[in-house]
């Protein structure tokens, strides 16, 4: 009997009677009807976890029964199964190699357990069979290396659970992607709700995604190549720029001394001039007042003498001491009038030294503007003008009326939003209506303008305009002209057939018909300004201005009837888009 247990233990390989699903020899082995036999434990417990889905099939083969069939005993597997036990005990766990036992491992939180693993605690499964529809460890994998007919699955990395890759309705693998709806299906969905569809199969999909992924990826890696340039190139621009702003204030420092340093030195000249002036005009006074003092001295004593001699007796010698007395003791130096004040005082100089002040902080005040303006226009890099509508509104702005500045026959009301002509006309919203035979209306808002900034106007009208100025302190009695006559304002006037940009009194024809909206996009540190003809989400450019402002910029509405329409009327809206 050993022998003949010899002999069969020679001839047959454990392996070939192990159950598939503990991939241990069977214990209590039945046969199912495909023909296949496992662990009765086993194929209950398979069956079992399958239960709510009514899927009773078969681990090896995958054949579905139903209804769930009774598993019978095959006691020749038992009495083979016995005789392979008792001949090598070991047979089946030294039938497994090192390097698969050490690679076992428990699952974690985030991997996917071995659907095999018998217990709480799993093992890792690193491979998942796409036709036995389970995960297993490496020990529960050797099955599918070595059974023949488990040699022809399809084995993929267990990087997800299998159930996010079964379909939902059907419980069927997603083998099948659909073109039409762009989402993987089975093939059940494709016999049914996605008959029509454009469909193929997932590894024809990957195949193409995969061509569409090196493209993207090589341009992502394009992509992050240019971006790594334009880092360094910023990164150098922005040393430099560092470098500049160093040698610009150093330059800034050494002017404003030196200019500091002329003022002194003036200061000192003006000092030292008005003391030396002191100095001579005090030493004039006082040899004016030596003599005036002798003279006055010489005055007494002749006076004196005179007195003396009015009291002489005899005749001879009065006439005679008389005459010797008439001689003059006056100064001949000396004025002949009285001394009279200056007529200039230092107070005339302090006056002029206060003209001087005030001219020179009058210059710093003018000159200031375009000092700022020209250190806000350097940049470490130009921002990108906006193109699209919804681009130029980041950079939309709150604006209101300036009471101060409106017209007298207007006025405004509801917080600066109303505006009421006295004619009876309504302004609501920065909406008014006037029906003036010959007039011309212009609206300035209040907030100064030194930044990128972005408003549209809606009118409609026979004349009007949309313009930006800066600040007029004239009064209102000065908005009879008419924006774009002068320097200081830009307008874009719109007549009843065409379109025309002004400033300094100079026209220029930028667009053939009439506009409804009009978009006025404010650069203010490049010092450009764009009009744009706002259609929709469609924007046209109509004109572009580059300059260099040197004050804060006010928009401003104009709005004229010259008369040809009577009893039309017409409005200007400043659209509230923020």
């Amino acid at each position: 009997m050993a022998e003949a247990e010899q002999g069969l233990d020679a001839k047959l390989d454990p392996i070939q009677f192990i159950c598939l699903v503990c991939l241990d020899l069977p214990k209590d082995p039945v046969s199912i009807q495909c023909g296949h036999s496992f662990c009765k434990g086993c194929i209950e417990a398979f069956w079992d976890q399958n239960e709510e889905k009514g899927n009773y099939s078969c681990p090896q083969c995958r054949k579905i029964f139903n209804p769930r069939p009774v598993p019978g005993r095959n006691n020749m597997l038992a009495e083979v199964v016995e005789m392979l036990k008792r001949t090598n005990t070991q047979q089946t766990s030294s039938s497994i190699p090192e390097p698969v036992a050490a690679a076992e491992a428990c699952a974690g939180p985030t991997d996917i357990p071995c659907d095999f693993c018998c217990g709480t605690n799993p093992n890792k499964a690193t491979m998942s069979c796409l036709m036995c529809m389970a995960s297993f460890c490496p020990v529960h994998l050797e099955s599918h290396s070595k059974v023949p007919v488990l040699k022809k699955h399809q084995l993929v990395s267990a990087s997800v659970p299998l159930q996010e890759e079964m379909c939902s309705k059907h419980n069927k693998l997603m083998e099948v992607y659909c073109k039409t709806d762009r989402k993987c299906i089975c093939y059940l969905c494709g016999l049914e709700e996605h008959k029509r569809h454009r469909t193929v199969s997932a590894t024809a999909e990957r195949a193409v995604q995969q061509k569409q992924l090196s493209v993207t990826q090589k341009e992502i890696q394009e992509r992050q190549k240019q971006r790594e340039r334009e880092l360094m190139v910023l990164l150098e621009t922005l040393k430099d720029f560092k470098k500049r702003t160093q040698t610009a204030v150093k330059s800034s420092d050494k002017i404003f001394d030196e200019l500091v340093s002329s003022i002194k030195k003036k200061q000192t000249f003006t000092k030292q001039l008005i003391l030396d002036q002191e100095k001579r005009a005090v030493a004039q006074a006082e040899g004016l007042q030596l003599q005036l003092e002798e003279e006055i001295t010489k005055l007494r004593k002749r006076d004196t003498e005179l007195e003396e001699i009015s009291h002489f007796d005899d005749h001879i010698h009065f006439i005679q001491t008389f005459q010797s007395l008439l001689a003059t003791c006056e100064s001949p130096d000396l004025p002949n009038g009285p001394v009279a004040r200056p007529k200039h005082s230092f107070k005339t100089v302090t006056g002029y030294m206060s003209k001087l002040k005030t001219e020179m902080e009058g210059l710093l005040e003018n000159t200031w503007p375009s000092i700022s303006a020209k250190v806000s226009s350097v940049k470490v890099y130009l921002q990108p003008e906006p193109k699209t509508r919804e681009e130029f509104m980041r950079y939309r702005c709150p604006m209101k009326l300036d009471e101060k500045l409106v017209s007298q026959n207007m006025s405004l009301s509801n917080e600066n939003l109303r505006m009421t002509c006295k004619t009876g006309q309504m302004w609501d919203g920065y909406y008014f209506r006037t029906k003036r035979t010959t007039s011309t209306e212009q609206m300035w808002c209040r907030e100064g303008l030194m930044k990128r900034c972005y408003w549209e106007v809606h009118l409609s009208g026979y004349t009007w305009c949309v313009a930006v100025s800066y600040k007029d302190n004239s009064g209102p009695s000065s908005f009879n002209s008419v924006f774009g006559n002068d320097s200081r304002s830009w307008s874009l006037e719109c007549l009843t057939s065409d379109c025309i940009f002004r400033h300094n009194n100079r026209t220029k024809y930028v667009w053939s018909s009439q506009l409804s909206t009009v978009g006025v996009f404010l650069d203010y540190p490049e010092g450009i300004l764009y009009f744009y003809n706002v259609s929709g989400s469609e924007m046209t450019l109509l004109h572009k201005v580059e300059t260099t402002f040197t004050e804060p910029l006010y928009p401003c509405i104009g709005l004229r009837d010259d008369g040809s329409q009577q009893g039309t009327a017409y409005y200007a809206e400043l659209i509230k888009i923020w």
